[in-house]
C-alpha cells in the first residue's frame, strides 16, 4: 500500500545537509513497513536493527555510542549488511528501548553526516527524555499518521479517481461525486490503520476490518498496562474509553466530569500527556482570538480527538449496517466521525495543526481554524448537505476573514470569499485557499 509520506522521505534522502531522522507515530500505523520499503526502493541496501528482543544490541550501545566507526562495525556484524555512505539506509526500530541509540544520532550528525540514519519506535514520544538525553537540534522529525482517505483510495484501486480529486478540477470531479461519497462512507468505517485496510481489501467485508480494529484497541490497552505507572492506569483507561462520549455531544468541548471516577480536571493532566505522547489522541485547543500565531491565543478549553476514524467507529460500537443506510454514517453521534475525519485529514494530508473558536455566552462555534501563510482560515464542518452556516456568519461579521471554508457533502462552489469543499476533497484545502 502506497504511503504518500514516501515523497518526504525521498526529499530528506537527497538533501545535502540532511540530519538523522526521527519518525514519530502511533503504534501500528505502519512505521516499520514504511522504513523497510523506503530502504529497499531508495537505497542500494538496508541495515535494519530492532531493539525489541535484542538485549545484546542494547548493551552494545550502552557500552559506547559516540564512536561512529565502532557503531558501524557493530551494526554491520548485527545485520550482515555492508554499510556504505549514501548507499545504505540505517534504521533503528523500537529505539525507545535503547535511549543510547537515540542519543547516538547527535554523533552521526556531527561526525558522519554522509550516512542516512532513521530512528523510529512505538511510544517513542514517551521516551524522548529517557536515559542520556535527546539530541536536540541534531535531528529532523516526521510523523506518520494512519492512512489518509487519499491513500485508502489508491490502495482500493481508485488511483485515477484520487488524481482527479488532487487536480482540483471541479468540472471533472462532479460526475464522480456520488462514487467518492460512497468510498468516503466506507473509509469512515474501515479507517486508516494499515492492518484494518489490508484485511478489508483482502476479504472485501468491512466487518472483517472491525475485528482487526478491536485487536488494535486491545493491544493499546495492553500497552497501557505495560508502560503506564500503576497509579495512573485507571485514569488513562477511563480517559481513553471516554473518547466517543465527548465527540457524541452537541457541544464537543471536553468536560472532565464526563470521565468516570474523575473529580477534578487536574487528575487528567498526566493521562492526557501520555495519550498525546503515544500518538493516540489529540487536543484541538480553543483560541480567544483568531490571529497569528494561533498558539499564542490558546486558552484552557479543548476538544478531544482520537488517532483514527475507524478506531473511533469501533470504540463507538458502530454497526456495519450503517454503511447501507445512506449517509447516516456522517450524522451518527452528532457527526463525530465526520469531525474526527476532518481533523485527521488536516493533520495528515494538509500538515496543519487545527484549533477552534467559540463565542462567549453564545452557541456560535467554528469547528476548526488553521493558519495559512499570513491568514487564519475558519472551517465549518457539516455532516450532511445542509450548508446553513450560522456560526460562520457570526465569525465573518466579527473578524472579516479573507477566506472561509465550509465542508460538507455538497458540491464545490466559491463566492464572496466562501469556499465549499466536499468532505471527500478536504485534503485539497491548501491548494484551494491558494488558488
Amino acid at each position: 500500500m502506497e504511503r504518500f509520506i514516501i515523497k518526504n522521505l525521498q526529499e530528506w534522502r537527497s538533501r545535502p545537509n540532511r540530519k538523522p531522522l526521527v519518525l514519530n507515530g502511533a503504534r501500528q500505523v505502519g512505521k516499520t513497513w514504511l522504513l523497510k520499503s523506503f530502504g529497499k526502493t531508495s537505497f542500494r541496501n538496508l541495515a535494519y536493527v530492532a531493539f525489541d528482543g535484542n538485549p545484546a544490541l542494547v548493551e552494545f550501545f550502552k557500552s559506547g555510542y559516540s564512536d561512529i566507526k565502532r557503531l558501524i562495525t557493530g551494526l554491520q556484524a548485527a545485520t550482515g549488511t555492508m554499510i556504505v555512505p549514501e548507499e545504505t539506509l540505517i534504521v533503528f526500530d523500537e529505539v525507545q528501548l535503547c535511549p543510547e541509540a537515540l542519543t547516538s544520532l547527535k554523533y552521526w550528525q556531527e561526525n558522519a553526516p554522509e550516512y542516512a540514519v532513521v530512528a523510529a519506535g512505538s511510544l517513542l514520544g514517551l521516551h524522548l527524555q529517557v536515559g542520556t538525553g535527546y539530541p536536540v537540534g541534531k535531528t529532523e522529525s516526521m510523523t506518520l499518521y494512519p492512512m489518509s482517505f487519499g491513500e485508502f483510495l489508491v490502495a482500493y484501486g481508485e488511483e485515477k479517481l484520487w488524481e482527479i480529486v488532487e487536480s482540483c478540477d471541479r468540472s471533472m470531479l462532479e460526475p464522480f461525486s456520488q462514487r467518492l461519497t460512497e468510498l468516503l462512507r466506507l473509509y469512515l468505517f474501515v479507517g486508516g490503520m494499515p492492518a484494518a485496510v489490508e484485511t478489508f481489501l483482502r476479504h472485501g467485508n468491512p466487518s472483517d476490518s472491525r475485528k482487526v480494529q478491536l485487536g488494535i484497541l486491545s493491544d493499546y490497552d495492553k500497552d497501557f498496562a505495560r508502560h503506564v505507572p500503576k497509579n495512573q492506569l485507571p485514569r488513562i483507561r477511563a480517559l481513553w474509553r471516554s473518547l466517543p462520549v465527548h465527540l457524541a455531544k452537541e457541544d464537543k468541548r471536553f468536560v472532565s466530569t464526563d470521565v468516570p471516577d474523575v473529580k477534578q480536571a487536574r487528575d487528567l493532566r498526566d493521562p492526557f500527556v501520555w495519550l498525546e505522547s503515544a500518538g493516540l489522541a489529540y487536543r484541538v485547543w480553543n483560541v480567544t482570538k483568531p490571529s497569528i500565531p494561533l498558539a499564542a491565543y490558546q486558552n484552557h478549553l479543548f476538544k478531544f480527538f482520537g488517532v483514527d476514524v475507524g478506531l473511533l467507529a469501533a470504540q463507538s460500537s458502530l454497526p456495519a449496517k450503517t454503511l447501507l443506510e445512506g449517509n447516516r454514517l456522517f450524522t451518527e453521534f452528532k457527526g463525530s466521525l465526520t469531525e474526527q475525519y476532518v481533523q485527521q485529514e488536516l493533520r495528515a494530508s494538509c500538515g496543519m495543526c487545527p484549533y477552534y473558536w467559540s463565542k462567549a455566552n453564545s452557541r456560535a462555534e467554528i469547528d476548526f481554524l488553521v493558519e495559512s501563510e499570513d491568514d487564519i482560515v475558519p472551517i465549518e464542518v457539516k455532516a450532511e448537505r445542509n450548508v446553513k452556516a450560522k456560526s460562520l456568519s457570526v465569525f465573518k461579521a466579527a473578524f472579516s476573514p479573507r477566506l472561509s471554508v465550509r465542508t460538507s457533502l455538497s458540491a464545490y462552489s466559491k463566492s464572496n470569499g466562501l469556499i465549499d469543499i466536499p468532505l471527500y476533497a478536504i485534503s485539497t484545502l491548501k491548494k484551494e485557499i491558494s488558488l
